[in-house]
């Protein structure tokens, strides 16, 4: 097997995806001119919660992927971990709101942590995508972090375009996908 998952099928790609779909089910639910509760609210939001879960699995892996590649780089590596994987909680958070309004009227994230959280997910990952880049060997091909951020900077003009930056996503972590098989097919425990 060459990934944790059925198939082969990597978390990089598949995360991405959810949030290609988590898009198209916000157009949907938006198309009476309110995003609200409701059945595609709901299950977009579901896919989104998953696919953030996703983005984490994605995060040890951008680091396991870079933590070898010279000298000072594991602290690096560690730090922008972290600080991507604070930015995955605090999305998971405000997702988990979305979906139960009792949480996000008792306990919404702090203001402070709603502007942190995005900047730090994608900071982080993108040092790790550069540091991938940077690696000698290369890892990663320098189009990878360019694609993801993209993807990234569309989120950011309008909500709207998630389905298109999710793609976006998928295009820059495929290589990822990629470059992560023989560590996860040699871990302990994986059926060769």
């Amino acid at each position: 097997m060459t990934s944790g998952l059925k198939g082969g099928t990597s978390p990089a790609l598949i995360a991405p995806l959810l949030l290609v779909l988590y898009g198209l089910l916000r157009l949907v639910d938006g198309l009476d001119g309110d995003h609200g509760p409701g059945l595609a609210w709901n299950l977009g939001h579901t896919l989104f919660l998953f696919g953030f879960l996703l983005f984490g699995v994605v995060t040890f892996a951008l680091r396991g992927l870079v933590l070898g590649t010279g000298p000072g780089r594991r602290l690096v590596a560690n730090a922008a971990a972290a600080v991507s994987l604070l930015g995955i909680a605090c999305f998971l958070w405000v997702i988990l709101g979305d979906l139960f309004s009792d949480l996000a009227a008792s306990a919404p994230l702090p203001e402070p942590l709603e502007m942190i959280g995005p900047l730090a997910f994608q900071g982080g990952w993108l040092t790790l995508l550069v540091m991938a880049v940077t690696a000698t060997p290369r890892l990663l091909p320098a189009w990878s972090p360019l694609l993801v951020l993209a993807g990234f900077l569309l989120f950011a003009v309008n909500l709207d375009l998630l389905p298109v930056g999710g793609l976006l996503l998928m295009a820059g972590l495929a290589p990822v996908a990629r470059a992560s098989r023989p560590a996860l097919s040699s871990a302990p425990g994986t059926a060769g």
